[in-house]
């Protein structure tokens, strides 16, 4: 599975941005999807992610509430709606894919992983 991830850039505190997550292979349509986050000096964080349904988000305190997960599967992509950003949210956010469901991601390595799109929010 190959991800390609867009939709970073610079927002002022309390802004939205938008990030897509666009999938391609042969088990892209099947697959649990999600994003993480890493900022400088610091290890990456699970942010959300939603199984291949689409039924099933699932969140990270720090983003319940702020941020929507969803996909398309007609278009293998997924979409991660930031909302009521903080300078805190300030990371560069990768996209990932894996055949477990999301709340199993903490139990082994996450198998597909996309380039990073720098989000960053402006105090």
């Amino acid at each position: 599975v190959q991800l390609q991830a867009s939709g970073g850039g610079l927002v002022q505190a309390g802004g939205s941005l938008r990030l897509s997550c666009a999938a391609s292979g042969r088990t892209s349509s099947s697959i649990a999807m999600g994003w993480y986050r890493q900022g400088p000096g610091r290890d990456r964080e699970f942010v959300a992610a939603i199984d291949w349904s689409g039924k099933s988000p699932y969140y990270a305190d720090s983003v319940k509430g702020r941020f929507t997960i969803s996909r398309d599967n007609a278009k293998n992509t997924v979409y991660l709606q930031m909302n009521s950003l903080k300078p805190e949210d300030t990371n560069v956010y990768y996209c990932a894919a894996d055949p477990d469901t999301p709340m199993e991601w903490y139990l082994t390595p996450i198998d597909y992983w996309g380039q990073g799109t720098l989000v960053t929010v402006s105090s």
